[in-house]
């Protein structure tokens, strides 16, 4: 079932029509996730979000001293 998610959502690619498209990668995707392999796929993108939040917080948040910002 997850091959033919795959199948329909580049035949709807092929032919322009993106929201079937997206409906057929979400489906292969939650068909994906609902299987033994994909079962931790949540986790390791939570995973990678966290670490990409605390690398990126820092250098967002961060004030020069000697500027006019405000805040």
């Amino acid at each position: 079932m997850i091959f033919f998610a795959l199948v329909a959502a580049f035949i709807c690619a092929k032919v322009r029509v993106v929201a079937g498209a997206v409906v057929f990668t979400v489906v292969a995707l939650v068909l994906f996730v609902g299987t033994p392999a994909g079962n931790g796929l949540p986790s390791a993108v939570a995973s990678f979000l966290h670490a990409v939040n605390g690398a990126a917080t820092p250098v967002l948040t961060k004030t020069d001293p000697g500027s006019e910002a405000v805040g």
